[in-house]
């Protein structure tokens, strides 16, 4: 994955500046702010609801692997 360094971020600042104009870059900043906070909530919900499914599914399988030993203990005491 490259990687962006400082001079490179200025340019895309100076580029971005230049196009916009200095009266609209701070409001593109705030926008593109909202979006990436967006983003990462939608990323961090996404995620939560995996690992919630995760864990239930590895609840199951335990409580299926306790049911199935208790299950051959019983056999095995009669």
């Amino acid at each position: 994955m490259p990687q962006i360094g400082w001079l490179e971020i200025l340019a895309i600042v100076i580029i971005a500046i230049l196009v916009l104009g200095p009266k609209e870059f701070p409001i593109a900043l705030k926008k593109i702010g909202t979006y990436f906070g967006k983003l990462k909530n939608t990323i961090s919900s996404f995620q939560r609801e995996v690992n919630s499914v995760t864990e239930n599914i590895d609840l199951e399988k335990d409580t299926t692997k306790e049911n199935l030993k208790k299950e051959n203990k019983n056999k095995e005491n009669e």
